[in-house]
């Protein structure tokens, strides 16, 4: 356990960020949640033009939310492994029979890394391949996408002015255009909500010729309609 889990688990008392139960950061019994989700195709309602088939390894909600928060804001550092893990289960479910492909994390501003002190979803992305390559997965990670314009808060914006709020927001970085022609690549994020970050990163990299098969999430909020794994 990272140091600073340990003295977080001092001062709170040693509690589970899943479920708050007296002990360590994560529970036998929030282990064994994560290991016993099952993906499911997650289309937001309604559906932004552009985005590319999602799969979400759960709806974000109880112990799976709490980690995430606990995680992404908390640094619960610890976390990232157990995440990585449920985000490679999304990411096999996505993938069906190919064994190879390049996790291309939706990234943050670099004033948000900043001010968290760290940047979650990379961290979890590449717990996510480590977890792959365990299951015989060529899976290798893809810093394919920056931020050129910080969008607006999106919370409580609608579908269609979160899509117009992201419009612009990425690129693709000129250094991976050719790598990745004709390759294997998946988007990753952590939650789909109405799903417009993921068609604006998807629309950025097909802009520089990079075919993108689909995104894996590790979770999918209320607005979606599933449609099985």
């Amino acid at each position: 356990m990272p140091a600073r889990d340990a003295f977080v688990d001092l001062v709170l008392g040693g509690r589970c960020a899943g479920c708050e139960r007296p002990g360590v950061t994560l529970c036998g019994g929030c282990r064994e949640l994560l290991a016993a989700l099952t993906p499911f195709r997650a289309w937001p309602d309604p559906r932004p033009a552009g985005l590319p088939p999602p799969t979400a390894s759960a709806p974000y909600a109880d112990q799976l939310r709490q980690l995430i928060i606990a995680h992404k804001e908390n640094a619960r550092y610890s976390l990232a492994r157990p995440l990585g893990g449920v985000l490679a289960t999304a990411v096999l479910s996505a993938l069906g029979e190919r064994r190879a492909v390049w996790l291309c994390p939706v990234p943050s501003a670099r004033a948000t890394v900043r001010q968290r002190g760290h940047d979650p979803l990379r961290r979890i992305a590449k717990a996510a391949i480590k977890a792959l390559r365990r299951q015989g997965v060529d899976a290798r990670l893809a810093d394919a996408l920056r931020v050129v314009r910080r969008p607006d808060d999106q919370a409580g914006l609608s579908a269609e002015r979160r899509t117009v709020n992201l419009h612009g927001a990425f690129a693709a970085r000129s250094r991976w255009a050719e790598r990745l022609t004709d390759q294997p690549v998946l988007l990753v994020d952590d939650v789909i909500t109405t799903g417009s970050t993921l068609a604006e990163a998807c629309r950025a990299l097909e802009s520089r010729g990079i075919a993108v098969l689909g995104c894996a999430v590790l979770a999918a909020t209320r607005r979606h309609r599933p449609s099985g794994s």
